[in-house]
């Protein structure tokens, strides 16, 4: 398939949801891929979704693991309601979650789980909780000092290419 046809391809799927993006809709989470990322299942299919608010380790980076087990324990059998926002260039939705009615960013940066994705994110509550976890030495910032994941990518992924 040619680069026009993919693009094409998501312009279509973009536009297919955004008619219903400001909906939060139940969905069922069948797979985490890491602390920010898992696969959402409705009616219609599986799809990859990656939460907007925030940037987790990475699997393979220091904590990474314990993120992504922060968020399954976090959601793993619970109401999982989803808002998808957009599609971003590697065809995941991007979206929030809430599980049992409960923010998952929230959770995720209170606990010291996860970065506030400030590139894309300005909420003041969320800033004032990712600072009060720093405070706090939870989570990842019990280490001396973590990597965030946009460096930790910039230094392995991108690397191997």
């Amino acid at each position: 398939m040619t680069f026009w046809h993919l693009k094409t391809v998501k312009y279509v799927l973009l536009g297919s949801f955004l008619a219903f993006s400001s909906a939060v809709f139940a969905v069922q989470i069948t797979y985490f891929y890491d602390g920010d990322t898992v696969k959402i299942k409705d009616g219609s299919g599986e799809y990859k979704l990656r939460l907007t608010d925030i940037d987790a380790p990475e699997r393979n980076q220091t904590y990474g693991q314990k993120s992504r087990r922060a968020l399954m324990g976090f959601c793993k059998n619970a109401e999982v309601k989803v808002q998808l926002i957009s599609m971003d260039k590697y065809f995941r939705y991007l979206g929030k979650i809430q599980c049992n009615g409960q923010d998952v960013s929230e959770f995720m940066v209170q606990n010291g789980h996860a970065w506030v994705n400030t590139y894309y994110q300005n909420d003041a509550v969320l800033i004032a909780d990712f600072q009060n976890a720093q405070q706090q030495q939870l989570g990842l910032w019990n280490a001396e000092k973590p990597t965030p994941p946009w460096v930790w990518r910039k230094q392995h992924v991108y690397k191997n290419k």
